[in-house]
């Protein structure tokens, strides 16, 4: 996922795509531990995308907070 396309999405769309990804990465991590993933990439790819994700949340959390608090 691109930093770019994720700021544009809205905020409910964001935690619901982290949610969504937190369990596919659960998946992939379980595939990977019964030798079912075939790409093992994918993990950190995932966790990745959840960091962004996170990140882009996290600043927006501030921005309304240092916003309300002038």
């Amino acid at each position: 996922m691109n930093a770019k396309d994720l700021r544009e999405r809205n905020t409910e769309d964001l935690v619901e795509l982290r949610d969504m990804m937190k369990k596919d990465l659960f998946g992939h991590r379980m595939k990977n531990f019964t030798g079912q993933l075939d790409d093992t990439s994918v993990i950190n790819k995932t966790r990745r995308d959840v960091a962004r994700i996170e990140g882009i949340l996290r600043a927006r959390t501030l921005d309304t907070a240092e916003g309300s608090a002038s």
